[in-house]
């Protein structure tokens, strides 16, 4: 059966175009990294449980596949515009069926991600609160107060968050990269500053893929969820096709250059020979290892800088964290917007509001976020060990699984469509991202009981891969048992009589 034509769009259903330029994309992904708490929570656990000092090598290899990635998707954004993203990518290069399947582990990805950033920010919050202004709440409190305050500025137009978001980045990043800075000048810490222990090919793979190594290159490739969200806001950029492509690359190259060098200052800072010893020594709270994380990096800015840069990096954590749960509630809801447009979900998430917001889609993800955390909330569930490990974990199987696909999309797509890129562009880089996202989906899923605390008793998942215990198992499956209903729904919508916006994935 002929697909029908594409319904006309009216202002009740269309994004405001326009709204957007480069750095306001880049701040939504960068806000998406949340760079500073991969700093205070990542980076302690790689170099403790993986390649100690060659973590921030880890870091830029991961940075790199992802810049190859970026050739093809940027090549693909330029060809075609649509909020969907990963959703209309695929489905323009694989076809309808996997594009849908496509759009139902984004879906996961992003509702799981935000989830876990409201686990994190309402135990940090609680804390900081409790310590500091001595005022005692629940962590569920301050993430249902967050959970408001999102909701209210996702109805406004998209240009407002960026705004809100470019402010929390610019004191963000503004202190990590003066810490930075400050631990160079004064020429690292015991060692000075050894580009060969934590660059090098020997120290950044120590232990191998099934080892060390692979622990560390696992938590690099985590940290990078959120910046394939620059298609996400192509409707809404300014000449998308230009727009798009440049926000790409810089927001990947940014967060890149980013986390490899402030994680190497830091570990210039404890010294390379004994970067394993100092991170358990700063951060071990009444004999457990990593129990306090963030004072590790607190640590070296109270030391090089003073007491207040780690003082006001106290505060950035919430700040970062909260601009997170803003740039993955946006993510969702759009996703909401072009699968209701698409007609794989209700039609009448398609509607916006007179700001041009896709308000539905932001009330039906924030009614999924606000039960869960109410479940967890009554069950007595941890905010972080469950809330946050559970659903950060999952959320990062689910979008290296896509972008796996979208590589394929993009030859795929190429291949049918006359072009003038070149081989590099639409082969070449498309095929070598896809080995490394590969090798990172296997890291990712062998070692998710230490990115997901779901290990089997009796298991240590620091020894041997795998080991999960039934949750651990039920999570890594659930986004490929999503990406199976998502492509039979596409097959049945796109046999059905009404599929009318679907076509515009296939082209």
């Amino acid at each position: 059966m002929a697909l029908s034509p594409a319904p006309a769009e009216t202002d009740k259903t269309m994004l405001r175009a326009g709204r957007l330029g480069v750095l306001g994309i880049v701040f939504y992904v960068v806000a998406a990294a949340s760079p500073l708490v991969g700093m205070t929570g990542g980076l302690p656990v790689a170099a403790v449980l993986g390649n100690g000092a060659g973590v921030p090598g880890a870091y830029l290899a991961a940075g790199i596949v992802l810049l190859l990635f970026s050739v093809g998707y940027a090549a693909l954004s330029q060809r075609v515009t649509n909020t969907g993203a990963f959703f209309a990518y695929v489905g323009r290069g694989l076809g309808i069926g996997p594009g849908v399947g496509s759009a139902y582990v984004s879906l996961i990805a992003y509702i799981a991600v935000q989830l876990a950033i409201y686990g994190f920010f309402g135990a940090v919050m609680a804390a900081q609160m409790n310590d500091k202004l001595g005022i005692d709440l629940s962590w569920w409190v301050w993430s249902l107060l967050a959970w408001a305050v999102v909701l209210v500025l996702s109805a406004f137009s998209v240009d407002v968050g960026a705004k809100v978001l470019g402010v929390l980045m610019v004191f963000e990043i503004s202190s990590l990269i003066l810490l930075s800075i400050a631990v160079f000048v004064h020429g690292g810490g015991p060692q000075g500053v050894d580009f060969g222990a934590s660059f090098a090919p020997n120290n950044v793979f120590v232990g191998g893929l099934s080892g060390s190594a692979g622990i560390a290159l696992a938590f690099a490739f985590a940290s990078f969820l959120g910046f394939e969200a620059t298609a996400i806001y192509g409707e809404e950029s300014r000449d998308p096709k230009r727009t798009v492509p440049i926000a790409t690359y810089l927001a990947v190259t940014f967060i890149t250059l980013l986390f490899a060098a402030t994680t190497f200052a830091v570990i210039s800072a404890l010294g390379a020979q004994h970067a394993v010893e100092e991170t358990v020594k700063r951060s071990t709270v009444q004999g457990v290892p990593l129990a306090d994380s963030a004072n590790v990096i607190f640590s070296v800015a109270t030391q090089y800088v003073g007491s207040w840069l780690a003082t006001l990096m106290s505060w950035l954590v919430l700040s970062s964290l909260f601009a997170g749960l803003l740039a993955f509630q946006n993510s969702a809801a759009r996703y909401f917007f072009s699968m209701g447009r698409a007609g794989v979900l209700p039609a009448r998430l398609d509607h916006v509001n007179k700001a041009g917001a896709p308000l539905l889609g932001s009330i039906v993800t924030s009614v999924i976020s606000g039960a869960v955390i109410v479940i967890f909330a009554i069950t007595g569930k941890d905010p972080v060990l469950n809330l946050f490990f559970w659903f950060s974990g999952l959320a990062v199987v689910a979008i290296v699984l896509v972008e796996f696909l979208v590589c394929f999309a993009v030859m795929a797509y190429f291949r049918r469509h006359p072009h003038e890129l070149s081989l590099w562009k639409t082969t070449i880089a498309p095929i070598l991202a896809a080995l490394g996202l590969l090798v990172g989906e296997y890291l990712l899923m062998s070692r998710f009981g230490l990115l997901a605390g779901t290990v089997a008793k009796g298991i240590d998942p620091t020894k041997q891969s795998w080991g999960l215990n039934l949750l651990g198992y039920t999570l890594i499956l659930l986004p490929f048992a999503a990406f199976v209903v998502g492509a039979v729904v596409g097959t049945i919508r796109r046999r059905g009589e009404n599929v009318t916006a679907v076509a515009d994935l296939v082209g």
